[in-house]
């Protein structure tokens, strides 16, 4: 080494060694308490700039040896004897520009308001992906003299997707000089020592993040013990909370790293062989930051992905689905191309496909459930079951998730051989069951028949509960309507299904209908024939006035009862209510106004008529108006005049 050569190299070492971090003055914690730092975000830089140079200097001059390379902090206590001439004061360099590293990164740090982060609506779930290209590179290490030189084009060379929202964590002079610190450590052999620096400080932050964001530190076993409703607020909070830590956080967090440690030289010499079998890179530090708030973010729906299936979370869980896979290009571009954050984009796409799997296996035990329903009590009035709201509000839930589910559900339902190998007792009448199936036909389509189908096969097992035949037939009838205006109400619905099923549900709940009216009115309606009323003989012949008077007798008696019964019984639907009471006043009034004027004087010439005719065709009418209240009748319907 020629004079002058000396001369600078220990002109360097003045320099550098007047910031000592190991001395005496400073062993209580570089960088803390009232040390003053060369980085201190304001003040005089000129002396920042000398001590850059003069670290400069001695990477020229005196080049580390391998075993000079560790940690700075242990090897500039142990002075010059690690390396020759040079390498104390290198060590010692390190050592100062590690206390500095982390007291930039520490206090320079802007207050980001996080919590704005979560309203992120205007980020389109469909964004354009294209417009990502970078129009402008990092300056390379060399170039990184000047701690002054700005990084004003740093947001356009890191990969912007629409979706993403990137923040400033720190000031651009911040990171510019962060990156000046980084690039000398980096090229001393020292890069792994600052990126673990870096970790250290980022990751609280990013953690603290989270936090503000909503999400808690919950283990599965504390996710899968949450009341439904709960878990419900947590997923709808999850999902928001979710979009900002990826998409703002982790982005903000990743573009912070590359562009400190874009292209430096992570790995020291003195790494494990275990580590070296994975070197680290400039995502390193990126990936240590942020890898335990990615792994207890995805940790919360990786919980939901393998908890209890029911069928109240399928469309929560749908929503997690689609916010997930709305994430994942987002989570690729963050992570996916980190060989080591690269797990945590493929623990993303595992948990949504457990999700797919949770959303098929949850839809299969729905149309379980359904059919499993016990037939225990009869619902009073024969009104519309519980049950059958509840599958058709489903149904049309299921409707509004199509684009989804038709991805995700691609088998058909396999009918009754599914139930009978799970030993369900109601197997044997499934092979009786049909699953119509429609020209073009989606597998969801054909599930969603399918559920039909079997609330059809369910509820004609809760009829036959009703006593009363009649009964029965009205209760079939209303369920029945319902389904089909639930289908006609949801044109999507009635997409699923088509118009073929759909004439068929139609066709049974017409059915049902005359059943109905059949069963309770034919008895009364028979009251009101000619046979056996004429009597014959060898002297006379005519109507047998004994037999007419029964025959009142008995048709009042069973239009009372049925007036009785039927005004308790129950048809919901205000416009099936009036056209069945129309129906029945079509049949039974003109039958009997043709049979009161057929026989009424045989009657009124005898004692007592009022005891036979009680009532006018009027009162009838009235009367039939009380049917299907639910309630009790009114005394209104009390014949009104007979003659």
């Amino acid at each position: 080494m020629d004079g002058s050569a000396v001369a600078e190299l220990e002109a360097a070492e003045r320099v550098v060694m007047r910031w000592d971090s190991s001395s005496a003055s400073a062993s209580a914690g570089g960088g803390g308490g009232d040390e003053p730092m060369l980085f201190d975000g304001g003040g005089d830089r000129a002396e920042a700039e000398r001590f850059l140079r003069a670290v400069d200097d001695l990477r020229r001059l005196a080049p580390p040896s391998p075993a000079a390379v560790g940690s700075p902090r242990r090897l500039s206590s142990s002075g010059s004897s690690a390396g020759g001439a040079g390498s104390g004061a290198v060590q010692v360099a390190m050592a100062r520009l590690e206390d500095e590293f982390r007291h930039v990164l520490s206090s320079r740090a802007l207050d980001v308001e996080i919590e704005a982060l979560a309203d992120l609506s205007s980020l389109s779930i469909n964004s354009d992906r294209s417009n990502s290209a970078s129009s402008a590179d990092l300056p390379p290490p060399d170039d990184d003299d000047s701690v002054s030189s700005t990084i004003g084009r740093r947001s356009s060379a890191y990969r912007s997707l629409r979706s993403i929202r990137e923040i400033d964590l720190l000031p651009d002079d911040a990171v510019a000089d962060l990156r000046a610190i980084a690039s000398r450590m980096a090229a001393a052999g020292y890069g792994r020592e600052c990126a673990q620096v870096y970790a250290s400080v980022r990751k609280p932050a990013v953690d603290a993040s989270l936090r503000r964001l909503g999400v808690e530190r919950l283990s599965i076993g504390d996710v899968q013990r949450l009341e439904w409703d709960a878990l419900e607020a947590k997923i709808r909070r999850w999902i928001r909370a979710a979009r900002a830590a990826v998409r703002g956080v982790f982005a903000s967090e990743r573009r912070l790293c590359f562009h400190i440690f874009h292209d430096l030289p992570i790995s020291s010499s003195t790494i494990s062989a275990a580590a070296a079998a994975t070197p680290a890179t400039h995502d390193t530090p990126f990936a240590e930051a942020v890898k335990g708030a990615a792994l207890q973010l995805f940790g919360f729906a990786e919980a939901i992905s393998i908890g209890r299936r029911s069928p109240e979370k399928l469309f929560k869980i749908i929503d997690l689905h689609d916010a997930l896979s709305d994430l994942l290009p987002d989570v690729s571009d963050i992570f996916a191309a980190s060989k080591a954050a690269e797990s945590i984009y493929v623990q993303a796409v595992e948990i949504r496909s457990r999700l797919a799997d949770a959303v098929r296996g949850i839809l299969s035990e729905f149309e379980n459930a359904v059919l499993r329903d016990p037939p225990k009590t009869a619902v009073p009035g024969g009104t519309i079951h519980p049950l059958t709201r509840y599958v058709m509000n489903y149904s049309s839930l299921i409707c509004d998730y199509k684009a989804t589910l038709s991805e995700l559900i691609v088998s058909r339902p396999s009918a009754s051989a599914r139930l009978a190998a799970e030993g369900n007792e109601l197997a044997p009448s499934l092979a009786e069951m049909e699953l119509p199936e429609l020209e073009n036909q989606s597998p969801l389509a054909a599930h969603i028949v399918w559920i039909i189908v079997v609330l059809e096969h369910n509820l004609e097992g809760k009829a036959s509960l009703y006593k009363d035949l009649a009964l029965s037939h009205l209760f079939m009838m209303n369920n029945v309507h319902y389904i089909v205006h639930k289908v006609k109400d949801s044109p999507d619905l009635w997409g699923m299904i088509g118009d073929d099923y759909l004439k068929r549900l139609t066709g049974k709940f017409t059915v049902a209908a005359t059943n109905y009216q059949r069963t309770a009115w034919l008895k009364i309606l028979n009251c009101l024939r000619d046979e056996g009323l004429h009597v014959s003989g060898g002297f006379s012949s005519g109507i047998s006035k004994s037999a007419l008077r029964e025959r009142f007798k008995s048709f009042n008696a069973a239009f009372e009862e049925a007036h009785r019964v039927q005004s308790g019984w129950c048809v919901p639907d205000n416009q099936l209510r009036e056209e069945l009471r129309i129906s029945i006043a079509e049949k039974l009034l003109p039958a009997y106004r043709s049979f009161l004027g057929r026989f009424r004087h045989h009657i009124e010439n005898g004692k007592h008529p009022e005891l036979y005719i009680k009532y006018s065709v009027e009162d009838l009418e009235i009367a039939v108006g009380d049917l299907f209240e639910g309630v009790p009748p009114s005394p209104h319907n009390r014949r009104r005049s007979h003659g």
